[in-house]
């Protein structure tokens, strides 16, 4: 059976296109915002490679902790450049907020780019102290479900995660085998396992999993069944379909802003 458009968002998503020129913009704004108030470090590297570095964002006095957030787009597209604006809300809560990009595939397997993010957050742990909280969306919302496996992060990393947020997250990468992204992802069942969040032990950490329900059915199930495999809470966003859930991000007083730091 060929999954590809059960797992394909533009299509069902009216005016789809318009979405990364509306991110883009707005992350430019704010990125430019924040540089000029001396609170972006910008392209703090975490390895070798020139996608291995993250943008770390600062909120005015002592940040009250650190939010991780990695960006989707199905492991294959975008970097953290585009996603800037998305930590206006937490900043303004007072907590320093970093974006890591990261090596696309088919470059790279899926489980390397796991072992970028895990270098990510450990690298941003040590730029700012207190209370970690992850969040990730989509393939970004598998990464950081997948910091929670045992000894993917330092043990004095992981002591700190308080909170995990993966939004519309990939829980399952087993169906992924039957779409045609697999030309460039390149997975296989041994991978497509080891690499999915449901077949991890249940996270210790609070988990709350996030999904809008005007999300592709499979979205919708994904979400399920990491709630279901964790015995976390899933919340449907109403109304949010795969591009919009985000949003909310960006604003202080969202619901999805405060859920991930309260």
């Amino acid at each position: 059976m060929d999954l590809s458009d059960a797992y394909a968002n533009g299509p069902y998503i009216a005016q789809a296109e318009d979405y990364p020129p509306r991110w883009n913009t707005a992350a430019a704004a704010f990125r430019a915002e924040m540089a000029a108030e001396d609170r972006l470090k910008a392209g703090l590297t975490y390895g070798d490679g020139p996608r291995e570095a993250l943008d770390l964002i600062l909120p005015e006095g002592a940040p009250q902790g650190l939010v991780v957030f990695v960006h989707g787009g199905y492991w294959m597209a975008f970097g953290r450049e585009t996603w800037s604006h998305l930590a206006a809300g937490a900043v303004a809560r007072g907590w320093a907020v970093a974006l890591p990009s990261y090596d696309l595939c088919p470059r790279v397997r899926i489980s390397d780019i796991t072992r970028q993010i895990a270098a990510a957050v450990t690298r941003a742990a040590g730029e700012v102290d207190g209370p970690i909280r992850l969040a990730g969306h989509s393939a970004g919302g598998h990464l950081v479900a997948r910091m929670l496996a045992p000894a993917m992060l330092p043990e004095e990393v992981a002591a700190r995660i308080a909170h995990v947020m993966p939004i519309s997250p990939l829980s399952d990468l087993r169906p992924l085998m039957q779409t045609g992204m697999n030309e460039r992802l390149q997975l296989d069942a041994d991978e497509a396992w080891a690499e999915s969040p449901v077949a991890m032990a249940p996270p210790q950490v609070p988990v709350t999993v996030w999904v809008g329900a005007a999300e592709r059915p499979v979205f919708l199930e994904q979400a399920r069944w990491l709630g279901e495999a964790w015995s976390c809470p899933v919340v449907v966003d109403d109304e949010k379909h795969h591009f919009d859930v985000i949003d909310g991000l960006a604003e202080p007083d969202a619901a999805i802003t405060a859920h991930l730091l309260g």
